[in-house]
C-alpha cells in the first residue's frame, strides 16, 4: 500500500487538468500619427461646411442667406484655433484659480461667438423648410438628449480650441 499511494498520486497529478500559462504578448506599438496641420483643419472645416450645404439642399435664395452663416462659422473656427495657440504658448498656470479663470475666459468667448452665429443664422434659418431645419442640428454636432444644455465645447465649431 505504501508503494501504491505515491504511484496513485503521481498518476492523478499527471492525468488531472493541465493549465497552460502562456506568456502575455507585448502590446503592439501605437502608430504615431502626424501632427494636425492648419491645412488639415481647413480641409475638415471646408468638408463640414460643404456637408451642411448639401444636407440642407439650399435654394438659390437660401444660398444668398448662407454667406453670413458660413463667415461666422469660419470666424469661430479661427478664434478657437487662436485660443488654443495662445494656451499652448502661455506660461503654465500658477494655481487652480488661473485654470478656472482660463476656463471662464474661453466660455465667455465661445458664448459671444455662438451669439454671433445665432444672429447671422436667423434670416437663413427662417428661410428653411421644416425638413431642412430638422437636418442641420445633427450636422452641427448638436445632441438631442433632453437633459441640461449641451456644453459649447462639445460642438465641432470649437474643436480647434482643444487641439
Amino acid at each position: 500500500m505504501k508503494i501504491f499511494a505515491p504511484i496513485l498520486l503521481a498518476t492523478a497529478l499527471l492525468a488531472g487538468p493541465h493549465q497552460a500559462f502562456a506568456q502575455q504578448a507585448t502590446a503592439p506599438q501605437a502608430q504615431q500619427l502626424p501632427d494636425w496641420s492648419d491645412a488639415d483643419a481647413r480641409a475638415v472645416l471646408n468638408a463640414r461646411l460643404a456637408a451642411l450645404r448639401v444636407v440642407a439642399e439650399l435654394t438659390p435664395e437660401q444660398e444668398k442667406l448662407w454667406t453670413p452663416v458660413e463667415a461666422a462659422i469660419r470666424d469661430i473656427s479661427k478664434a478657437a484655433s487662436d485660443r488654443r495657440n495662445g494656451r499652448q504658448q502661455a506660461a503654465a498656470p500658477g494655481s487652480f484659480l488661473d485654470v478656472l479663470g482660463a476656463i471662464a475666459d474661453a466660455e465667455e468667448a465661445r458664448g459671444r461667438e455662438l451669439r454671433r452665429l445665432v444672429e447671422a443664422a436667423r434670416p437663413f434659418v427662417a428661410s428653411l423648410s421644416d425638413g431642412q431645419r430638422r437636418r442641420l442640428p445633427v450636422f452641427l454636432g448638436m445632441t438631442d438628449h433632453g437633459g441640461p444644455g449641451q456644453p459649447s465645447a462639445t460642438l465641432w465649431l470649437f474643436e480647434e480650441e482643444e487641439g
